[in-house]
């Protein structure tokens, strides 16, 4: 159980966490171990209360039957903490060394596809884009006529819906370089809503990384961050490989900062900066 000295509200065993435990890894290949129980207790308590429950074993029994409350228990375990131009030298990277070649490829009538894995709320994917789209409204006007796609994808419904909506509290914007968002986003009373220009640009859609992919194209660079360290290595490995074949040769493949290359998977790529990697050309 959780602390004795803290008091909860709802009846938490050790044996329902790892029933929790079992349910995330086996849906998403999350690692809750049992020092993640505080936390498991936190993220799910209000669905406990949501359904009029007293205990998480009631809820545990719940989530075995039915499936739309599995999915709500499945978006309150994910963690979905990001912010606008995280990791900057990442976007540096793209803009300066393969944005370039991308948009020259634009301006001939080619296409470009990027994939923002994981894209939580939406501002990994409109940081790109704004990113390209730069600091000229002719720019962004310009973009917008080429095919350019940018997918965003993760595995919860609600945080999808947030970032659909492309709507976000002043806080959260503010770290948008300043010229990128009087450009690009619009203040609405207490929050900023991202330029059409930019939210047309993305496609929002479901994924668990570890089912089947529906994409059948490849991508000229893919964004997948801060979502391996909740993995084992083994899941890590099928994922970076999986990765590494839906992008071209010569594409880019941007990881985390506490994030490593699988041994196996390694030599299918240059290291080309700071967990930034490019992929071989067979």
């Amino acid at each position: 159980m959780l602390p004795a000295n803290r008091p909860t509200e709802f009846r938490f065993e050790p044996a329902d966490h790892a029933a929790i435990s079992a349910f995330a890894y086996d849906a998403a290949g999350i690692l809750l171990p049992p020092g993640k129980m505080q936390l498991v207790y936190g993220r799910l308590a209000p669905r406990v209360r949501a359904r009029g429950l007293t205990r998480f074993a009631d809820y545990v029994a719940l989530i075995d039957q039915d499936d739309a409350e599995r999915t709500r228990a499945l978006d309150a375990l994910t963690t979905n903490h990001t912010s606008f131009f995280r990791e900057a030298h990442h976007y540096d990277h793209f803009i300066d060394q393969a944005w370039p070649a991308l948009d020259q490829r634009l301006a001939t009538r080619g296409k470009v596809r990027i994939w923002s894995a994981a894209c939580s709320s939406g501002e990994e994917p409109y940081s790109l884009l704004m990113a390209m789209f730069g600091n000229e409204r002719g720019n962004g006007q310009r973009l917008a006529r080429t095919d350019l796609r940018v997918l965003g994808t993760d595995l919860s419904t609600e945080i999808l819906d947030a970032a659909r909506a492309g709507r976000y509290s002043l806080e959260t914007a503010a770290s948008i370089p300043p010229m990128l968002r009087g450009l690009w986003t619009t203040r609405v009373g207490d929050s900023v809503e991202v330029h059409p220009l930019v939210r047309e640009r993305v496609a929002f859609r479901k994924l668990n990384l570890l089912e089947a992919w529906p994409m059948r194209g490849l991508f000229d660079a893919i964004f997948c961050r801060n979502v391996m360290i909740y993995f084992d290595e083994a899941t890590k490995e099928r994922l970076q490989t999986r990765l590494a074949d839906h992008l071209v040769p010569g594409g880019f493949l941007y990881i985390g900062h506490s994030e490593r290359l699988a041994a196996t998977v390694a030599p299918r790529f240059t290291c080309v900066g700071r967990t930034t990697f490019q992929k071989v050309a067979s």
